[in-house]
């Protein structure tokens, strides 16, 4: 017969969880670099395009014309299909690998698209906001950013494996 493991001291536990904000902002900075280059492959395709439609002089995209707020909504999705993936498929992007950060549900599953997108939605209006939604989390009484709170989705850090 197996003793039965100790109960752990909630006395140890921490009063709040911690916010978790410098390893978030470590992770997008390390998420950048993915991001960008893809970017750089939906930029390509649309010069590309741009110039096998006709405009073969030194012009670019016009700024602020529709072509390239659409330039603009695809890098977004671009990067959006690659968070979103990435945190359904193993609850990690890339840059959320060597800082241990893990997306889990609030109940402990895996969010379903819909959350995920979600999320994606607020988080990019979280960094709109001058990063505010992510600062937010010094401030939340459960340590959680804007778009934790509003997809229902936590980050947690794991432990280290040994």
């Amino acid at each position: 017969m197996e003793p039965i493991a100790a109960q752990p001291d909630l006395a140890d536990a921490p009063a709040r969880p911690r916010a978790l904000v410098p390893w978030r902002l470590l992770a997008l900075f390390y998420d950048f670099w993915p991001v960008l280059a893809l970017w750089m492959l939906v930029s390509a395709a649309f010069t590309l395009g741009f110039f096998l439609a006709g405009h073969r002089s030194r012009e670019n995209i016009a700024p602020f014309s529709a072509l390239q707020w659409l330039l603009w909504l695809c890098c977004w999705l671009v990067a959006g299909i690659y968070a979103t993936a990435s945190w359904r498929r193993g609850g990690q992007t890339l840059g959320m690998r060597p800082w241990r950060l893990h997306l889990r549900g609030a109940d402990g599953e895996v969010p379903g698209w819909g959350v995920l997108w979600r999320r994606y939605a607020a988080g990019t209006l979280s960094l709109f906001a001058g990063g505010l939604g992510f600062w937010w989390a010094w401030f939340d009484r459960d340590r959680l950013t804007w778009h934790d709170r509003l997809s229902g989705t936590r980050l947690v850090r794991m432990e280290k494996r040994r």
